[in-house]
């Protein structure tokens, strides 16, 4: 079986994206909504996530504020720009088409 780090290669981006469609998170949320979604098999660990968030933000896909969790703790959140949104939209028909695509050589008999 691939590694859990080998799964996220390349989609990563896509997962967050995904994520931050649902709802507004901080770092450590998005990573827990991940795995979580995932049923565990997609782990983000921080040193690819803030690195992929940053970049994001700089492209435009997303923005940044800072907010308060339920316990008073000072976050940064993260939400979908317009941009964002379209981009998630592109990526995931190119992601479709991919997987499809990979499943129909996998198939194959």
């Amino acid at each position: 079986m691939a590694r859990k780090a080998d799964l996220l290669q390349g989609s990563l981006d896509l997962l967050i994206l995904k994520t931050l469609d649902l709802e507004a998170l901080h770092g450590w949320a998005i990573s827990k909504r991940i795995q979580l979604l995932s049923s565990g098999v997609l782990e983000v660990n921080q040193g690819s996530l803030y690195p992929a968030l940053y970049r994001m933000r700089d492209r435009g896909l997303i923005e940044s504020e800072w907010a308060h969790t339920d316990e008073g703790r000072r976050v940064k959140t993260y939400r979908l720009t317009r941009k964002g949104r379209e981009t998630l939209a592109s990526e995931r028909a190119g992601w479709r088409l991919f997987a499809d695509a990979v499943d129909a050589v996998l198939s194959a008999t």
